[in-house]
């Protein structure tokens, strides 16, 4: 274990499972990330890996199959995972969102159909609120459901669907005229549906088509999608919860625990960025001496060091809050935005510590520099969180006069 971003009051269980974490992740997934990621290759080893450890029903509860852990113990999975490779905590992340929020908001029904399966990695989710025309403003969208008997008929198109292609259901968010009067609040008129679909590219499912995957940056391996709704009739039955309406609210709560594992994911990026400088500095020379002893780059790696540590910390706090039970959209927004910052920035500086390696793709860290940029913007970029921030201590600070 390295000496930055350890967690303090850890059971002998959490350890456990984060030192197995860990090995796996030394051993599996480092060594072959960077090359994977060049082809833009879906990681299906490492993946059945992660479903023979069990970290597909990591916070399942025990009851449906899960190991029923913490939200804490999640996201320092996570964080060691995006240490190894970020693209394969994101496989994870998105089923690990709609399990949480069938595990919160489901009937009955749908938790004994859906999690026993999630919990074993047989069923793979996907959430879906992003459309092309908007990105965090998420009361502006469009998508529609319309009751028709015992079913529903939605019709839209969706965006940045990660596992857009390997999943086999998706909680998807559309608006809901039924049962709301007209002029009733944009975020009071949205319902989650639980759309199941095969696995795939084309038209999954009568009325459903996902389009082939969005070329990006980084982020690769793991497939980004749009998702096209044209007639797609789903039951009633299918209707996260029950009841409509209720779509807005059970988004943000699971968008609420993304965020924590964003903010998890930007440690063990900026981790791992640290090792590769803090080695790489050992071992180049320039006039006569291991760059590391320049007083530069001390500096650079003193500066690193703090951030991984500042953000390893906000992001644990956040998790822990979480778990308590309390409300903790201010801590996540304030772990997610500066974990990001931080990672973009540690990331950054080990990259200057390569000099002109740095930007081939022989080195790890060329990889990590086109994979910070995505946390920016992930589960709502960081002008959203400082938006979100603002609110709350307003709320919290409100002048009495």
């Amino acid at each position: 274990m390295s000496r930055l971003a350890q967690t303090a009051g850890l059971t002998d269980v959490q350890r456990e499972i984060l030192s197995t974490v860990r090995d796996f992740v030394d051993k599996e997934i480092i060594p072959v990330a960077t090359e994977l990621e060049h082809r833009d290759e879906y990681p299906q080893a490492i993946v059945d890996g992660l479903k023979e450890l069990g970290l597909f029903g990591l916070m399942i509860p025990e009851e449906y199959g899960g190991l029923g852990e913490s939200l804490l113990t999640y996201a320092l999975c996570v964080e060691e995972i995006a240490r190894g490779w970020m693209s394969v905590s994101g496989i994870i992340n998105t089923h690990f969102i709609v399990a949480y929020m069938l595990k919160q908001h489901g009937t009955q029904e749908q938790k004994e159909h859906f999690l026993p399966r999630m919990a074993l990695g047989e069923v793979r989710g996907a959430f879906s609120m992003s459309e092309p025309a908007l990105g965090s403003d998420v009361s502006a969208i469009t998508s529609k459901a319309v009751r028709d008997g015992d079913e529903y008929v939605l019709n839209g198109q969706k965006m940045w669907l990660t596992n857009g292609g390997t999943s086999t259901l998706v909680a998807v968010l559309t608006r809901s005229d039924e049962g709301h009067p007209e002029g009733t609040a944009p975020h009071k008129s949205m319902t989650t549906f639980l759309v199941e679909k095969e696995p795939g590219f084309g038209e999954v499912r009568p009325g459903l088509t996902i389009p082939g995957k969005i070329d990006k940056m980084g982020y690769k391996g793991v497939d980004t999608t749009e998702l096209i709704m044209d007639g797609l009739r789903i039951p009633a039955n299918r209707v996260l919860g029950g009841d409509t309406g209720r779509g807005f609210y059970q988004m943000m709560d699971g968008v609420e625990v993304g965020r924590v594992n964003v903010a998890a994911r930007g440690c063990g990026v900026a981790q791992r960025a640290f090792e590769l400088g803090v080695s790489y500095a050992q071992q180049r020379h320039t006039f006569g001496k291991p760059i590391a002893q320049h007083q530069a780059i001390q500096f650079k790696l003193a500066e690193m060091a703090t951030k991984v540590e500042a953000a390893h910390a906000m992001m644990v706090n956040a998790a822990r809050k979480k778990d308590s039970g309390e409300r903790n959209d201010l801590e996540a927004g304030m772990a997610k935005y500066l974990a990001s910052e931080y990672c973009k920035e540690v990331v950054e500086d080990a990259f200057r510590i390569h000099g002109g390696y740095g930007f081939s793709k022989e080195y790890e860290i060329e990889r990590l520099y086109r994979e910070a940029p995505m946390l920016l913007i992930g589960e709502g970029t960081a002008e959203i969180q400082k938006m979100i921030i603002g609110r709350r201590l307003l709320e919290e600070y409100r002048f009495q006069g």
